[in-house]
């Protein structure tokens, strides 16, 4: 029997809110069993880390509840998945947590400094019984059963910096590490005045962000040479964690984007439904899951990650 964790003792670190530009503090604190990843503003609001609370997923997922929102979460929940652990209380200063370097690197040896521990509730995977499938034109989102969790993504993008990347990874503790944690989001020059007029990438930079220019990037080197798609798996990770439990099964994208993996963690959800309601109960608020209208309200870019 596997059991459920958290992490043993609290942990702080701060840096700059990739899209508001300003310095949080975020600290992490172990959770009981059954909390899941839980976020709790500056005012005291908590927020469920988990689909029925997400409420934008424009560039970032972005939780809110009682009309307060965080956004930004994907990283810290892909590091959080990636490691196996599944209850943390998350305390913010800000309405969204830091960017760090653009990856899970930083998150992941928060965790690691916190410790591990073990606690007596059983972890309760969602394992796929049959295909699931959610697109939009060429890009799509496809989960079939299997005997643990794989991602297999195709980014195809145009740009020559970029190009057609294709990986498949089992998603185990040292998989993540090693080959996705530290994969940075990335943006578009030619994006950066637009997307600041409407209040993101503000705390963008070379420090915390790939940035594509007219033929190549800006930075002086890549982690990975596909780094691109890895980032894509990382963010798809971390949102398929607002599932609330493990996910067992061979998820495989072709560019996707926050707004499809929220569909797809829907359609998990509902083909789930027996499994939910012997689940702990939902926390009520007035915010509902836009996961069923995603696209009408935030048209995708295809190729596009956080920023």
């Amino acid at each position: 029997m596997e059991l459920q964790a958290t992490i043993r003792k609290p942990v702080s670190i701060e840096g700059i809110g990739l899209h508001g530009g300003e310095t949080i503090r975020l600290t992490v604190s172990p959770a009981g069993s059954d909390t899941g990843i839980l976020l709790r503003a500056p005012d005291g609001t908590l927020i469920p880390a988990n689909a029925e609370h997400v409420v934008d997923g424009h560039f970032a997922t972005t939780v809110g509840s009682f009309g307060v929102r965080v956004r930004t979460i994907e990283h810290l929940m892909a590091a959080a998945a990636g490691l196996g652990i599944d209850n943390l209380l998350v305390d913010v200063s800000g309405d969204e947590l830091p960017g760090l370097d653009g990856s899970s690197r930083e998150f992941v040896e928060l965790l690691e400094r916190a410790g591990r521990v073990g606690l007596p509730a059983r972890r309760t995977p969602i394992r796929i019984e049959s295909p699931i499938r959610v697109e939009e034109g060429s890009r799509w989102l496809h989960v079939l059963p299997s005997d643990s969790l794989r991602i297999s993504y195709t980014l195809d993008n145009d740009h020559p910096a970029i190009g057609l990347q294709v990986l498949s990874l089992e998603i185990t503790d040292t998989t993540f590490v090693e080959e996705l944690a530290s994969a940075r989001t990335y943006g578009f020059l030619k994006d950066v005045g637009a997307m600041r007029q409407r209040g993101l990438a503000r705390g963008g930079s070379l420090d915390n962000t790939i940035v594509v220019g007219k033929r190549t990037v800006l930075n002086d080197h890549l982690r990975f040479p596909d780094e691109f798609v890895r980032h894509k798996i990382l963010d798809l990770l971390g949102d398929l964690f607002l599932l609330g439990r493990p996910l067992i099964g061979h998820v495989v994208a072709r560019n996707g984007g926050h707004a499809l993996n929220h569909r797809l963690v829907a359609a998990i959800r509902e083909a789930a439904m027996p499994d939910r309601r012997r689940a702990r109960p939902r926390v009520a608020t007035p915010e509902r899951s836009v996961a069923p209208l995603v696209e009408a309200a935030y048209p995708p870019v295809p190729g596009v990650a956080a920023v």
